[in-house]
């Protein structure tokens, strides 16, 4: 069951792993609302409730081209996101060279 839409930032927003699955999908291009539907194999009022969460806390842009809604990523709202993600990278790093001295210290033996 999906978690009730009461997230206020973009951090609970993507705490939802469908939400992301929206963003990557709209990280090439604008899409509409039926586009996402058809690519994330969902009914339409769950991808709507998305969107809103989503919208709500500005990772997401809309605009009514007809009778059409269609969204596209906000960059610059998800740069938060981007930059709290980098403070961890040099800890992911320095995993990763542990992990790799330690299998280069088995296989000598």
């Amino acid at each position: 069951m999906a978690r009730a839409a009461t997230t206020s930032d973009a951090f609970n927003a993507v705490a939802e792993p469908r939400r992301r699955d929206i963003l990557d999908y709209l990280a090439a291009e604008e899409r509409s609302v039926n586009q996402i539907v058809d690519a994330m194999q969902m009914e339409q009022p769950s991808i709507s409730k998305h969107l809103k969460v989503l919208k709500d806390v500005g990772l997401v842009e809309a605009r009514r081209e007809g009778r059409q809604m269609l969204y596209r990523v906000n960059a610059m709202a998800i740069r938060p996101l981007h930059e709290w993600t980098n403070t961890f990278e040099g800890l992911w790093k320095h995993q990763l060279l542990r992990i790799k001295e330690r299998a280069e210290a088995k296989n000598k033996k």
